[in-house]
C-alpha cells in the first residue's frame, strides 16, 4: 500500500516517520525548502517512545507527482488547506482514500466538494509535538494515537486494510465506526484546550489555580459541548470523565498548540477551531445557542490575529 503523507512537519512528520521506521512504503510530499532540508539533515524524530532517524526519506515535488497513491494522509493546518489541496490532487486516483488529520469539521465540506465524500475519510489525532531548530520533530508527550473511518459508502474493508498498514508503527491507530462521534468529541476537547488556555496564558494547572479557573474551564466545555448535543454528538461521559484529568488536575502543565503558535506570534486556527462553533450555535436549526464565553475567546483571538497583518 503506498501512503503520501502530505508535509513532514511536526505531526505529518512524526507519524510517517513512524511508519518508515516499521518497513511501509511511505513518501512525504513537501515543498522544496523542506525537502533540501531533509536531504541534508534527514527525518529525525525526538520522542520518549524513543528516537528514530532516517537519512534522505523519500520526498516527492506536487510537480513530480506520476501516479495515485492508495492512501493519502493530510495533516496541515487547517489554513493551509487550499494550498495543500492544489499541491496533493494529482495523487488523488479513483480508490485513493484520503485521511485528513485537521482541527475541526470545516475541512471536510471542502474535501468532500472537491473529491467526494467517498474518497474522504473521517479521522483525527493525539499528538504534541513540535519542530526543533533544526528541523527535527520533537514529541513532547508520550500520547500519540490516530483513528479514522469511513464516513460515505464504505468500500469493502478498506478501513481494515488500512488499519493493518498503520499498526504496529510505535503508535496506536485503529478503525473506527464511530468516527464522526469522535472527531466531534476532540473538537470539544480542543476547543476548550485552546480557548482556555490562549485566553489566560497559561496551562490549564495554572488556569484551575486561579480563582475561578476551574468554573471558567468548565462552562467553557459546557458551551462547546451543547454546540456538539445540538449536531447529534453529544460528547460521551467515558470521554468527558477521562479528558477531565487533563483539564482539572491539580498543577496540569497542559496547554494547546494554539498558545504555543501565540508565543511564537505565529497564525493559529481562530476560525476553524473556534469561530466555526460560534457560526454553527447561531444557525442551529431548532434555536441559537448563547455561546457568551465561546465569542470573548474568539474576540481575543481574532484581535491576536489583527496584530499579525
Amino acid at each position: 500500500m503506498k501512503i503520501l503523507v502530505i508535509g513532514a512537519g511536526a505531526t505529518g512528520g512524526y507519524f510517517g516517520g513512524r511508519l518508515i521506521e516499521a518497513g511501509r512504503d511511505v513518501t512525504f510530499l513537501v515543498r522544496e525548502k523542506r525537502a533540501e532540508l531533509l536531504a541534508k539533515n534527514g527525518l529525525v524524530i525526538k520522542s520518549p517512545v524513543g528516537d528514530f532517524a532516517k537519512a534522505n526519506p523519500p520526498t516527492l515535488l506536487s510537480r513530480n507527482i506520476r501516479q495515485p497513491f492508495d492512501v493519502i494522509i493530510l495533516s496541515c493546518k487547517a489554513y493551509d488547506l487550499d494550498d495543500a489541496i492544489a499541491s496533493f490532487e494529482p495523487a488523488v486516483g479513483p480508490d485513493t482514500a484520503i485521511i485528513p488529520f485537521l482541527n475541526g469539521m470545516k475541512h471536510l465540506d471542502v474535501l468532500d466538494t472537491k473529491f467526494g465524500i467517498d474518497r474522504v475519510m473521517g479521522g483525527q489525532c493525539q499528538i504534541a509535538a513540535t519542530l526543533g531548530p533544526n528541523g527535527e520533530i520533537i514529541q513532547l508527550t508520550p500520547m500519540h494515537g490516530m483513528s479514522f473511518g469511513e464516513r460515505g459508502t464504505p468500500k469493502g474493508d478498506r478501513a481494515k486494510r488500512i488499519e493493518a498498514q498503520l499498526q504496529g508503527a510505535k503508535f496506536d491507530a485503529r478503525a473506527s465506526s464511530v468516527i464522526i462521534q469522535e472527531m466531534w468529541e476532540k473538537w470539544v476537547f480542543l476547543a476548550t484546550l485552546a480557548g482556555a488556555t490562549s485566553l489566560m496564558r497559561a496551562t490549564a494547572g495554572q488556569i484551575t489555580g486561579a480563582p475561578g479557573g476551574a468554573d471558567f474551564i468548565r462552562d467553557l466545555r459546557a458551551e462547546i459541548a451543547a454546540v456538539a448535543e445540538a449536531a447529534g454528538h453529544a460528547p460521551r461521559s467515558e470521554f468527558l470523565e477521562r479528558t477531565s484529568g487533563m483539564l482539572f488536575a491539580p498543577k496540569s502543565p497542559i496547554t494547546a498548540s494554539m498558545l504555543r503558535d501565540i508565543r511564537g506570534n505565529a497564525r493559529i486556527e481562530a476560525d476553524q477551531i473556534v469561530g466555526d462553533l460560534i457560526h454553527r450555535a447561531e444557525t442551529n436549526k431548532k434555536s441559537a445557542l448563547n455561546v457568551p464565553l465561546l465569542r470573548i475567546v474568539y474576540t481575543h483571538l481574532k484581535a491576536y490575529e489583527a496584530q499579525l497583518s
